[in-house]
């Protein structure tokens, strides 16, 4: 009985082995065959291709706020992209303003985006219900200054849309 265990386990290593080494050929042939073939090589040759660089959909950039040309944005000041934000890189400075119904309402005043401290985890744009951020595709944030990271995304006398349209 034990005997016949010890055959087992011996077995089980030399099969674990085996697994390990036809994985190991399995990626080999991958980059073998690019190896062989460099015209298939998927890879971007980064800084040349600038001009044609093109990134994925999917890609999290710099946070922007889109304004139309009536420099509108869909901010209404609602605070949930900032409370959502894991690290507090979003902070939404808003003001209270009397509306035409007599009524005070809040309005958006600054839009600051601390892009130092942002992880691009994309919560802020899942929570923000009107769609008044989203990721752009810019990349490239080296800077001199760390100062320069911390960006105001609503433009200067911005307008939030009206809530009819």
């Amino acid at each position: 009985m034990a005997l016949l265990k010890t055959f087992k386990s011996i077995a089980n290593y030399f099969h674990e082995i085996y697994d390990g080494v036809a994985s190991l050929l399995r990626g080999m042939k991958v980059t073998g065959k690019y190896m062989v073939s460099p015209g298939e090589v998927v890879t971007q040759q980064y800084p040349e291709n600038r001009a044609t660089l093109q990134m994925f959909d999917s890609f999290k950039g710099e946070l922007v706020m889109p304004h139309d040309e009536n420099n509108q944005n869909k901010c209404t000041a609602c605070n949930s992209c900032a409370r959502k934000c894991p690290n507090g890189s979003i902070e939404v400075i808003s003001a209270r303003v009397e509306g035409e119904d007599g009524r005070s309402k809040r309005v958006l005043d600054r839009y600051i985006y601390h892009l130092d401290m942002c992880t691009f985890c994309g919560l802020c744009v899942q929570a923000c219900e009107e769609g008044a951020i989203e990721f752009s595709q810019e990349f490239e944030h080296a800077v001199f200054n760390r100062d320069n990271l911390v960006k105001q995304l609503n433009k200067p006398g911005s307008t939030a849309k009206p809530s009819s349209e």
